[in-house]
């Protein structure tokens, strides 16, 4: 073998099943192995330690390999700063930059272990005033320092805990029908735990919170103090706003179930009134809105953010349609929550899940299990799925968390 070096990681290995990853790595870029010290951990709270030397025929094979094995906690045992090159102009960095993931990193420099600021996926790490933070590339500017290569870098994920908040319960999969009720009041558990500790928690949801009758029991928990802010997109609200005005949403007269004369218009309508108020939060303070989640959020002060698309009609006031400046109050939102639940709303979830760092709770809720699937394979591995209706699931957890104040 023509490249080697001797890597070492640290943690619940054998539990986490990244013991069995590391292997399978090794395998697939056609590298080998030899293990040099293995200490397995005596008890549950234990961590195990190994430490192996890796070869390859290529030095290329060889540092794409520890590259990817950075993702499991491992790295390199000679010790080494980490390599930071210019960025060559705004946007644009060095080709061998680092790709972070969304677990705590550190980066040693100029001999010392230092925490990376504002963990998440898919960015860059920079140097910004003697401090290493992720940096979305669009952000980056020329001249800024990037972190280049896998030297100098270690990566600490998130281990599976037995039972941490009643989360891990169902962290290996995504709970089918049958197992609702016990997964709500466990979220339910979560969700009080939360608010107890003074922490918060960001709700993600699309309009089929509306269409399937989730609205009195999304703005109970609003009420109640359970949501700290919303993220959604223009549709959410809008809808919203039209069962608020008009009983129906989408024209579908929500206790009838049918769609009603001239009910195609109403979502119009109801972005229209909220045009001739000058705002949803003008709506609600004119007395023109009066019920439903958007009229909760701004009684009750509660923050939301709406991210527009090509299809939105409207939109509304409130929508921003600057998906970069969106993306930023999006993540600017996220900075401090230790939960996010997210509702029915595939797109919106995906790029949440991009923007948190791995050791903050996710619940995906999705009568479509391939939502939570989604999150998974993009590296949101924390999300535990729920799979229901979510107007159903509104209301269960609704009615334990009022039973539980």
């Amino acid at each position: 073998m023509a490249a080697s070096e001797t890597i070492e990681a640290t943690g619940h290995l054998i539990d986490s099943g990244h013991l069995s990853a590391i292997f399978d790595k090794i395998i697939e870029l056609n590298a080998s192995y030899e293990v040099v010290d293995f200490d397995i951990g005596r008890t549950n709270d234990d961590v195990s330690r190994i430490q192996m030397r890796l070869m390859a025929s290529k030095r290329e094979t060889l540092d794409d390999l520890l590259q990817q094995l950075t993702l499991y906690g491992c790295h390199p045992v000679q010790q080494q700063d980490a390599e930071f090159k210019p960025a060559e102009k705004d946007q644009c960095v060095p080709d061998d930059f680092y790709s972070t993931t969304n677990h705590k990193t550190h980066i040693r420099r100029n001999g010392q272990w230092v925490e990376v600021k504002k963990q998440r996926m898919d960015a860059v790490i920079v140097l910004n005033n003697n401090q290493a933070e992720c940096r979305k590339l669009r952000d980056v500017l020329k001249g800024e320092m990037v972190v280049c290569g896998h030297g100098g870098i270690r990566v600490l994920p998130e281990y599976r805990e037995r039972d941490r908040l009643g989360f891990a319960f169902m962290s290996n999969d995504v709970s089918s029908e049958r197992r609702v009720e016990a997964s709500v009041g466990r979220i339910a558990a979560m969700m009080q735990e939360v608010k107890q500790e003074g922490g918060r928690i960001a709700v993600v949801a699309g309009p089929v919170v509306v269409h399937t009758g989730g609205v009195e029991h999304f703005s109970t928990l609003i009420r109640n103090g359970f949501v700290d802010v919303v993220l959604a997109g223009n549709a959410l609200a809008v809808h919203d706003i039209e069962y608020a005005l008009s009983g129906t949403s989408l024209g579908i007269d929500l206790a009838a179930g049918v769609a009603v004369e001239q009910g195609h218009r109403n979502h119009m309508a109801a972005i229209n009134v909220v045009n001739r108020a000058g705002g949803i939060r003008q709506a609600v303070e004119s007395g023109v809105l009066q019920s439903g989640v958007m009229y909760e959020c701004a009684k009750r002060n509660v923050d939301y953010i709406l991210a527009g698309s090509i299809r939105d009609d409207g939109p509304l006031p409130d929508t921003i349609m600057d998906l970069t400046v969106a993306q930023d109050n999006y993540a600017t939102a996220l900075a401090d929550v230790q939960l996010v639940l997210m509702l029915s709303s595939m797109l919106h979830s995906i790029g949440v899940g991009n923007m948190l760092p791995s050791w903050v709770r996710v619940v995906c809720v999705d009568i479509n299990p391939a939502v939570v699937t989604k999150l998974s394979d993009r590296g949101s591995m924390q999300t535990v799925g729920v799979v229901t209706d979510v107007g159903l699931f509104l209301h269960q957890l609704a009615t334990q968390l009022t039973k539980k104040k």
